[in-house]
């Protein structure tokens, strides 16, 4: 079986924890788009894991985790990620981690353009400035350094000045830091020294996979409304972060995809700039952003706070093609007396329950339902309080997809299966 784990949101809605859940089961995961960019944190066995280009898989030494074609590498951080993640214990060797030789190197004048187009622009994006987009665009631009360059020997000096020849000469235009092309040469055989047992050809061990029929995992980063084509453009990622693009990034077909759960917080938050209908710049948005922890794994930024907005997930529900929805953060939202969830927008004068072009001009239409629930005592679903579970069935009935997995703690082990 082969299965997608996709936010539905802004990201940050437990992506991470969702896919490591379901990994327990599986013989493969696949990360398979965005960079560093994208955090996620796992709990297990109590113990804490950040991650950021690893999969949430690799704390499981039966799984064999890979970094997809989709994914943009910047070595420096997945060195040194590879190295916190063995000193809290876990084993990582190239019988369990494997990237792929397709996948583009994030290099260091990628992280210099980030900061200067950052700057150039009047209305700023809110980037995390560690070069994915610039990345992406040479990747487009036919002129990218893979990971397959690192270790296949025809990398060299003219390669990389070719790979540096624009970008030096807007970065000394515009006084920033140029690169010099020995220099960078030099970086990329130590990081060829430090990664190259790792690097292959991943195609060929997720085809063997799906032949013996194991059960493979496809984790997604990110989620739709960063996604460059559906998300709340110019507010978004330079990738594909939905159920088709992750299944592209991973190299695989989107027919040979059994399910796709959308994982969502029982509220909504973002980090960044752009349109945000339900954000509460008040009190009760503090409330929820000190009781849900809600600070950035990548960048530690606070994020910004609101109501559900579900108008979002229905249209999430299609663009994606869900089979079910992982609700996260049912804990975090009972603690309130009262909550509201978006069911429309008040637009052009009128009431519409779709996303139009301009979501900055929308005014949430809402629902109030009873909270102050306790889900510490709950097991199952039928353990739940009665307003958790009137909430989760509206979601249900609204979106028209049902919820399959409800998460009430930061712990996989707090997750329950309706």
């Amino acid at each position: 079986m082969i299965k997608e784990i996709v936010g539905i949101q802004w990201g940050d809605e437990g992506k991470g924890r969702a896919s490591h859940y379901e990994s327990k089961n599986a013989e493969v995961v696949v990360r398979s788009t965005g960079g560093n960019n994208a955090g996620h944190t796992v709990v297990a066995n109590g113990k804490k894991y950040a991650m950021h280009l690893l999969p949430s898989s690799i704390i499981r030494d039966e799984v064999k985790s890979i970094i997809g074609p989709g994914v943009v590498v910047d070595p420096d951080v997945l060195i040194s990620e590879i190295e916190t993640i063995r000193k809290a214990g876990v084993k990582i060797n190239p019988q369990k981690l494997f990237i792929s030789g397709k996948a583009h190197v994030i290099m260091p004048h990628h992280k210099e353009l980030d900061l200067l187009y950052e700057e150039m622009k009047e209305n700023k994006i809110g980037t995390t400035k560690r070069g994915i987009g610039p990345c992406y665009s040479e990747k487009s631009d036919r002129t990218g350094i893979r990971m397959y360059d690192l270790i296949s020997g025809k990398l060299t000096t003219q390669k990389i000045e070719e790979t540096l020849e624009k970008a030096n000469i807007l970065l000394k235009q515009r006084g920033h830091k140029t690169f010099d092309k020995k220099e960078v040469y030099d970086l990329c055989m130590k990081w060829k020294e430090q990664l190259q047992d790792y690097i292959c050809d991943t195609q060929p061990i997720i085809m063997q996979a799906y032949k013996n029929k194991e059960d493979i995992i496809i984790e997604g980063a990110q989620a739709l409304y960063l996604d460059i084509d559906h998300g709340d453009y110019p507010f978004v990622t330079s990738s594909n972060p939905n159920a088709s693009g992750s299944a592209s990034g991973a190299g695989i077909g989107p027919t040979l995809v059994d399910e796709v759960v959308g994982v969502m917080k029982s509220y909504c938050s973002r980090v960044g700039e752009g349109p945000f209908p339900t954000e509460l710049e008040n009190e009760m948005g503090d409330k929820i952003r000190e009781i849900g922890h809600e600070y950035g794994t990548t960048t530690g930024r606070p994020r910004r706070c609101g109501w559900l907005d579900l108008v979002m997930i229905k249209n999430a529900a299609f663009v994606n093609g869900l089979t079910s929805l992982c609700i996260n953060h049912m804990d975090t939202i009972g603690k309130l007396d009262e909550i509201k969830v978006c069911v429309g927008y008040k637009y052009n004068n009128k009431e519409i329950d779709y996303i139009p072009m301009n979501r900055e001009k929308c005014e949430p239409v809402y629902k109030t339902f009873k909270g102050n629930w306790d889900t510490s005592n709950s097991k199952k679903y039928e353990d739940l309080p009665e307003n958790a579970k009137e909430y989760i069935k509206f979601i249900e009935q609204y979106t028209g997809v049902k919820v399959k997995y409800i998460g009430i703690g930061a712990d996989e082990k707090d997750t329950i299966i309706k």
